[in-house]
């Protein structure tokens, strides 16, 4: 009897550790904790069925004894089997966090293991990817505002070098150092614009608003310089008056930059509009130009600080790259969405959504 008990119990071993082995290759953290209950009440209950079997011949009670034991050590195998691969899995994620912790923004957790554990890690993964994209933005924050401060700062010291040294008039130079100041100064509100937004601190007092006035006043306020360019204004409100809840000086900072952007980049004989339209809760205003449309990366990447299509393009009205960050930040304050897309035919099409009155 001892020998068929030794038989029970290696065979009972041996369907436990195949059992813990199909386990592992489960898709769900769950299934394969359920499926490790039933191997461990199954396994038990097949070896006391068998031993049942054994005792109805024999009356010996080591052979229960044995066969008993033999079941429990093959779940319990099972068990440290599964529980060290999810160990694992779990060691890796924590590897890659302590590893973020101490600064290496590289650091990646592998996404592999039970759906939970992957899903885990392809969680960490996304979040760590924010966290390095935080830091590259405020490196490159820096690094544009030093560049934007630096400029006016060297044209107006080289301007009073030249007056103390008695090379220019002070009339010459006046006109060019206040156009500098007014630079520097717009640079640092639009700072302290963005400083706000992010800080969640900015404040709106919001009132039922019409549209269409405060479309016509951005409008007339850019009138002059399309002339100049030889680029048509036209809007279209569908003939009915849209209101919305929103601050009236933030939603025209908002709608001037967009309309602003789109007139710097449409050529002569082109035309920029906008179209203002209600949906379900909220009214859409457009702006779409006809100039040489939006790249991928400009689709993407346009509302973020400092980001400029062309590199090479001179910055004008004093613009530091970051009206249309404002803009994104102002329209979300405001519980409405911002995006930008290609427009049909040519062109680009930028639009955001304010709540409706």
């Amino acid at each position: 009897m001892i020998g068929f008990a030794l038989v029970v119990a290696v065979a009972t071993l041996g369907v436990g550790l195949v059992a813990a082995l199909l386990l592992r290759r489960l898709p769900t953290l769950r299934l394969q904790l359920a499926a490790l209950g039933l191997v461990a009440v199954v396994l038990p209950l097949g070896a006391v069925l068998v031993s049942g079997v054994a005792m109805f011949d024999s009356e010996h009670d080591l052979t229960i004894l044995a066969v008993a034991t033999a079941s429990a050590t093959a779940a319990l195998a099972a068990a440290f089997l599964l529980g060290g691969s999810i160990l694992r899995s779990i060691e890796r994620v924590r590897a890659a966090s302590s590893a973020l912790a101490r600064g290496d923004l590289a650091a990646r957790a592998p996404e592999a293991g039970p759906a939970e554990l992957a899903e885990l890690a392809a969680s960490f993964n996304a979040m760590a990817e924010n966290v390095e994209g935080l830091f590259d933005a405020r490196r490159q924050l820096v690094a544009w505002a030093s560049h934007d401060l630096r400029t006016p700062l060297a044209s107006m010291q080289a301007m009073l070098e030249a007056l103390e040294d008695g090379l220019a008039e002070p009339e010459r130079y006046l006109p060019a150092m206040r156009e500098q100041v007014r630079t520097l100064g717009l640079l640092v509100d639009d700072l302290f614009e963005l400083a706000r937004i992010d800080a969640g601190v900015l404040t709106l007092e919001l009132r039922d608003l019409a549209l269409g006035p405060l479309v016509d006043s951005c409008l007339r306020g850019l009138e002059a310089e399309a002339a100049a360019r030889h680029v048509t204004l036209r809007a279209e409100l569908n003939g009915v008056e849209q209101r919305v809840r929103a601050e009236p000086e933030k939603v025209e900072r908002v709608l001037y930059n967009l309309l602003a952007n789109a007139l710097r980049h449409t050529p002569s004989d082109g035309s920029v509009a906008v179209l203002v339209e209600p949906l379900a809760g909220e009214v859409q205003v457009t702006v779409e130009d006809s100039g040489e449309g939006l790249s991928s990366e400009a689709v993407r990447r346009m509302f973020d600080r400092f980001w400029r299509g062309d590199r090479a393009r001179t910055r004008e009205r004093g613009g530091a790259g970051l009206g249309l960050a404002i803009a994104r930040g102002l329209v979300e304050a405001h519980g409405g969405r911002i995006w930008a897309e290609a427009r049909p035919g040519g062109g680009a099409r930028v639009s955001f959504t304010l709540p409706r009155s």
